[in-house]
């Protein structure tokens, strides 16, 4: 019991004279912030980017790419491939037909809004089915684009990123200068960050003929993935991969999650080593400044044991501020 009340007296001393080393207890409190504050933030725009691939994905979604392709920009489908996908079985019908969408993937220069530098910008050519497929669109100002026509609709992520993507502006596409006539929202997911055009318009003005890159189609219900899966890759007129929308998002963002995390962590352990030294200054700052009190401690009986954990305490309360800051 004394050897506590040791502790909690020195403790509470030494606490009390914490604003007699006021430069070095706010570098140590500073310094623990700033490591807590990166991690923090890495972490936040690793979950960001799990969170948006999330949103993009539906259950009862697949997407089908050339066999070996690991990416939309790397496959290649013909236009017999995407009817034939659109006919297996397990794909959703409605009066319309089959909800399976072929699309095309191109990229576009335009300029930051924060920094004007040439950012490379999404744009996609879809079928009718895509705005049933992704049952989270909506157009939120504007209007749809006309069928046919050299017309494109942006995303509000795109839209507050880049320039020249307010309604009525123009941007280039191909040899052309293609009007903005809409502003979609999709639930916070990736399409958010899309130009969307009529692929048919789009495939001309990149000499890409009755060709696609990959084929969105909603299922029947998510159970239906195996049918459809197996009845694509026993079909010998095919050579494709099909996938949940899920894991294709997932497999996406994998390698960009890991950078983030690593990059973010190795980061924070350099900038927690220069906290820890700075924690180890201000821990020998308080004895060095409270020598001659510590020898009269120890004069009247205290125990070495009590100050040198007042110490840390010291730090350690230094150290929870920082990180509460």
């Amino acid at each position: 019991f004394n050897w506590l009340s040791q502790i909690v007296s020195v403790t509470a001393f030494g606490i009390r004279s914490l604003p007699q080393r006021k430069g070095s207890s706010i570098t140590s409190i500073f310094g623990i912030a700033g490591v807590v504050a990166v991690m923090v933030a890495v972490l936040s725009i690793a979950q960001g980017i799990m969170r948006t691939m999330d949103n993009s994905a539906s259950a009862d979604n697949a997407i089908v790419l050339r066999s070996g392709a690991t990416s939309e920009m790397m496959s290649g489908l013909s236009g017999d491939d995407v009817r034939y996908i659109a006919e297996s079985p397990g794909v959703a019908r409605n009066a319309n037909g089959a909800l399976a969408s072929s699309e095309l993937f191109v990229i576009i220069n335009l300029l930051k809004k924060t920094t004007r530098t040439d950012a490379n910008v999404p744009l996609r050519g879809v079928t009718a089915p895509a705005f049933e497929v992704r049952e989270r669109f909506s157009l939120v100002e504007g209007r749809m684009f006309e069928w046919g026509l050299n017309e494109v609709i942006v995303g509000v992520g795109a839209r507050m990123e880049f320039e020249g993507l307010e309604l009525g502006d123009t941007i280039p596409v191909g040899q052309e200068e293609w009007p903005v006539v809409g502003v979609f929202e999709a639930g916070g997911g990736l399409a958010e960050t899309e130009i969307w055009v009529d692929a048919a318009v789009l495939q001309p003005a990149y000499r890409r003929g009755n060709s696609y890159q990959s084929v969105y189609a909603r299922l029947e219900s998510p159970d239906a993935f195996q049918e459809f899966k197996d009845a694509l890759t026993s079909d010998p007129r095919l050579n494709v991969k099909p996938m949940r929308e899920s894991d294709f998002y997932a497999s996406q963002s994998e390698m960009l999650y890991n950078l983030i995390t690593g990059l973010g962590t190795f980061i924070a352990v350099v900038m927690g080593f220069g906290a820890i030294f700075g924690a180890l200054n201000t821990m020998y700052t308080a004895v060095s400044a409270r020598a001659r009190e510590i020898a009269t401690l120890r004069a009247l009986g205290f125990h070495s044991g009590p100050v040198v954990i007042s110490v840390l305490t010291e730090s350690l309360l230094l150290a929870l501020t920082g990180g509460l800051i």
